[in-house]
């Protein structure tokens, strides 16, 4: 991918989108990228986290996990004000 500085871009917005690869640096930093959509869609879509109901539904990854064990509590005893 080519890098081109911010200032640039809108000059030469048009032989952006036909590149459509390139990273935008802002203070010699890469502080951003444009992609093709159809790359997008796939990033996209492979970093999905699935849904609360899909996890329920799902027999992959049921009881994976180990459940950590509950605090035993040490009960305080109640101070009187003395009324």
């Amino acid at each position: 991918m080519d890098t081109l500085p911010v200032q640039n871009t809108k000059a030469r917005f048009n032989e952006l989108l036909n590149a459509c690869e390139q990273f935008f640096i802002r203070h010699g930093e890469k502080v951003a990228a444009l992609v093709l959509i159809e790359q997008w869609k796939n990033l996209v879509s492979a970093a999905r986290h699935p849904t609360l109901k899909e996890l329920l539904m799902s027999d992959e990854g049921r009881m994976d996990f180990e459940i950590p064990k509950r605090r035993t509590v040490k009960h305080r005893t109640a101070v009187h004000a003395g009324y």
